[in-house]
């Protein structure tokens, strides 16, 4: 915009420069045409002052000395055949010095017409040339070049400090710290099989150290294809035997349960991690989504079969309340052509508040529909979030297009905001609106 608003402003310009002169329609000169008797007064009267340029000026000249030869003629100091000859040689000289046919006639209509086409030409002739051989794209590109230029050096010297630094710890080889700021360059660089030596090394100096050895982990893993199986895991939870807590420690001791297949401790450590990240952060909603994805790849009811060992019969406590809740599910009748017989429908509770993480969930499919399901603390996704520690929830019908727990954009829902369980009966959820 501000560009155009350059160009615009110095068209403009132009225009009152150019324009002008050529729109102005100048004055009928102040002579009378060849043949009338009535000269202009002696130029004693107006003086040179009552003349806009040289063009005026020659006229007055001529019309002075015509005054001049007619009183010549006049007095008889001139005869009729020399009066008539200057008088041609009069109108000669002021034909050479001002042609007056086209001062008084031809200016004005040739000026008007040419303005007319330059304010119509000069426009569309720039903006054409512009079109065909411009590019405005190059006012940003410049600075996002500069500032691409600007970074290459940055880098270049990172590297070039880093390599310092790599070449001092060979001279002195038992600096941990150093050992670790040089794995920590070496991973930001993305040079992570460096990255794994060097705090190889500051495991070997420092000890058992939880960062260290979270830090360790993460590096063998990305030299590794992101595999934390072998060494990765054996560090990971070891520190997390140190520091249960440990924010790392959880994330990467969830991704090394899941990826050997044991959703449920991943689920485990990363519900813990979930409950320690801020509300509402990126971070926790990118656990959640995890977290829900795990969901769909186990077993209903698997989590509760592992959760305790079998007890003796006569050292049982008693059995608490088991809570439920009975739900109907139905598609509107205007979203059945929406809705394909094998997409996926999840109907799960949800606590009012807190983590989104579903208390009891079941997956059906659409050509079941519609259908009455009971969920239970048996379909909790963790023992320590089930209906049961709660007084209400909330429900929901989802029908999923791609088969994934976490709702997008284009999914069909259907919502009770709010249900007791104290209430035990028959809750409807009729599916009838899209997620935008």
């Amino acid at each position: 915009m501000l560009f155009l608003l350059i160009v615009s402003v110095l068209v403009l310009i132009a225009f009152l420069i150019v324009l002008p002169p050529l729109w102005r329609i100048p004055p009928a000169p102040p002579f009378s045409k060849k043949g009338e008797k009535d000269p202009l007064p002696p130029l004693a009267k107006g003086g040179w002052g009552g003349f806009a340029d040289q063009d005026q000026r020659n006229i007055a000249i001529a019309r002075q000395r015509l005054a001049e030869l007619k009183e010549q003629l006049q007095a008889g100091a001139l005869t009729q055949a020399l009066y008539d000859e200057q008088l041609v040689e009069l109108e000669q000289a002021l034909s050479d010095d001002l042609d007056i046919d086209s001062h008084v006639n031809e200016a004005p209509s040739q000026g008007r017409w040419i303005a007319l086409v330059l304010v119509l030409a000069i426009p569309f002739v720039a903006g054409s040339l512009y079109w065909i051989l411009g590019n405005y794209q190059s006012l940003t590109q410049e600075n996002q070049t500069a500032a691409a230029n600007q970074a290459v050096p940055e880098l270049e010297k990172m590297k070039s400090m880093v390599a310092g630094l790599a070449e001092r710890l060979k001279e002195q080889p038992d600096d941990a710290m150093g050992w670790t700021m040089l794995g920590r360059s070496y991973k930001y660089l993305q040079q992570y099989p460096q990255a794994a030596e060097a705090f190889e090394h500051a495991y070997k100096l420092i000890g058992e150290q939880p960062e260290i050895m979270l830090l360790y982990a993460d590096a063998l893993a990305f030299s590794n294809n992101e595999q934390l199986a072998g060494k990765p895991s054996e560090l990971v939870f070891k520190a997390l035997a140190m520091e249960p807590n440990n924010v790392t420690g959880l994330w990467l001791g969830g991704m090394a349960k899941a990826q050997t297949g044991d959703f449920a401790a991943a689920m485990d450590l990363w519900t813990k991690l979930e409950a320690q990240l801020p509300q509402d952060s990126e971070a926790q909603r990118e656990i959640q989504v995890l977290l829900a994805k795990l969901a769909t790849q186990m077993p209903e009811g698997a989590i509760q079969a592992e959760a305790k060992p079998v007890q003796p019969v006569a050292t049982l406590p008693p059995s608490p309340a088991v809570a439920s809740v009975d739900v109907q599910v139905s598609l509107a009748p205007e979203l059945q052509k929406s809705a394909n017989p094998g997409d996926t429908v999840f109907i799960y509770a949800q606590a009012l508040s807190g983590p989104k993480m579903p208390l009891a969930i079941v997956r059906k499919q659409v050509s079941e529909l519609p259908l009455t399901v009971n969920l239970t603390d048996a379909m909790a996704m963790m023992p320590t979030m089930k209906l049961s520690n709660f007084e209400q929830v909330k429900l929901l019908a989802r029908i999923s297009k791609s088969g994934d727990a976490m709702q997008q954009p284009g999914d069909l829902i259907g919502i009770i905001e709010q249900v007791a369980l104290t209430d035990k009966s028959l809750k409807k959820i009729v599916i009838n609106s899209s997620i935008k």
